[in-house]
C-alpha cells in the first residue's frame, strides 16, 4: 500500500435519506478543490471518480417505513467492493454522499484487514450512531442502520450478505452524539461501543478523549477508519446538512481531531458524509470539510490559509 496514494471515490448517493441533494456531494468537494488541496500536501491523488451501482427492483419488508432497502443494498456490495480492492493500492477517500455508503466502506476495509491479519478499528464523528437494524428504524431512512450493519447485527439477512469480517464493537469508538433513539442506547450498552457524547467532550476536552482510544489502537497494531459526518460539527459552521443537531464541535475541536489523527499514523481510510450543497452557503461546508480533510493528511496550522465568503 502506497501511504503516499489517496484514491478518492466518489459516492452520488441519497437513497440513505428522504431529503435530495447529497448526491450533489462528490461534485462540491471537488468544485471546493479537494483533489488539489490533497497534491498540495505532497500526496499523489487519483480520483476514480463517482461510483454508479445497477438499479434493482423493489425489495418488500416487513417493516413498512423502510424506503430503497433494494437501493441501499446495491450500494453496499458496490462500495465494498471498491473499498477492499482500494485498500492495497491507496488511502480509499469517500467522498459522499449520505451516510449509508459506510455500510460498503467499513466492511470492505474490515474485510481487507482481516485478510492482513488487522482488526479494523472505526472512529465514527457524527451527532448520531447509526446503529438501528432494519426492524427497529421507525423513520425508514437507512443512513441511520450503517454501523449496525458493519458490526453484524441480526436483522439484515437475506436482503444483504452479511459483512465478511464484522467490525467488533469493542473496536468502535462515537465522538460527538447528541441524538440517540432508545434502540440504538440499548445497542450502544449490550454491545459495549465506546460512546463519548458532546458533555464528555465539554468535560474532559476532544484530545483527551481522542487520544486514550488512538492508544488502544495502536497497541491492537489495528487499521483505522475515520468516518466524518458533516452534523458532528457545530451547524453555525457546517450548515450544508440535512440533519442539522445544535451543540456539535467547533472549528478547533475538528482540526484538532484531524491534527491527532493525522499524528498517529494509523489511519487507513476515510468517509466524507451528509454534506448537502443544495443547503450549504457559497459552498462553506465542503470547503470546511476539505480543510478538516486536509488537516488530517499533514496540513499544519501554520499552513492553513485566509478565506473570505
Amino acid at each position: 500500500m502506497d501511504e503516499k496514494r489517496c484514491i478518492l471515490i466518489g459516492v452520488p448517493v441519497q437513497d440513505g435519506t428522504r431529503r435530495l441533494g447529497c448526491d450533489m456531494g462528490p461534485s462540491a468537494y471537488r468544485a471546493a478543490g479537494f483533489s488539489e488541496t490533497l497534491v498540495s500536501l505532497g500526496l499523489i491523488v487519483e480520483d476514480r471518480g463517482n461510483i454508479a451501482p445497477p438499479r434493482g427492483a423493489a425489495v418488500d419488508h416487513p417493516n413498512p417505513n423502510l424506503t430503497k432497502l433494494s437501493e441501499f443494498a446495491l450500494w453496499t456490495e458496490a462500495l465494498s467492493e471498491a473499498a477492499y480492492r482500494a485498500a492495497s493500492e491507496g488511502m480509499p477517500i469517500f467522498l459522499g454522499g449520505d451516510h449509508s455508503l459506510s455500510a460498503g466502506s467499513v466492511s470492505g476495509m474490515s474485510r481487507r484487514a482481516a485478510e492482513e491479519g488487522r482488526e479494523l478499528h472505526v472512529l465514527w464523528l457524527d451527532a448520531h450512531p447509526d446503529l438501528h437494524t432494519l426492524e427497529t428504524t421507525t423513520s425508514g431512512n437507512l443512513h441511520g442502520v450503517p454501523m449496525a450493519y458493519a458490526l453484524g447485527l441480526p436483522g439484515f439477512d437475506p436482503y444483504l450478505p452479511p459483512p465478511v469480517a464484522p467490525v467488533k464493537p469493542e473496536n468502535v469508538c462515537m465522538i460527538g452524539l447528541r441524538s440517540v433513539d432508545p434502540a440504538e442506547r440499548r445497542t450502544i450498552r449490550e454491545a459495549g461501543i465506546t460512546v463519548h457524547d458532546m458533555r464528555a467532550i465539554d468535560e474532559f476536552g476532544i484530545g483527551v478523549l481522542l487520544k486514550a482510544f488512538l492508544e488502544r489502537v495502536a497497541a491492537a497494531g489495528g487499521w483505522l477508519h475515520v468516518s466524518l459526518d458533516v452534523d458532528f460539527l457545530e451547524p453555525a459552521i457546517a450548515p450544508g446538512v440535512g440533519t442539522t443537531v445544535p451543540g456539535g464541535a467547533t472549528f478547533r475541536e475538528a482540526h484538532l481531531a484531524m491534527e491527532m489523527l493525522h499524528d498517529s499514523g494509523l489511519v487507513r481510510s476515510l468517509d466524507l458524509v451528509e454534506l448537502n450543497p443544495f443547503l450549504d452557503e457559497r459552498g462553506r461546508t465542503a470547503i470546511l470539510m476539505t480543510d478538516l480533510a486536509a488537516s488530517l493528511m499533514g496540513r499544519s496550522v501554520l499552513d492553513r490559509p485566509t478565506r473570505s465568503f
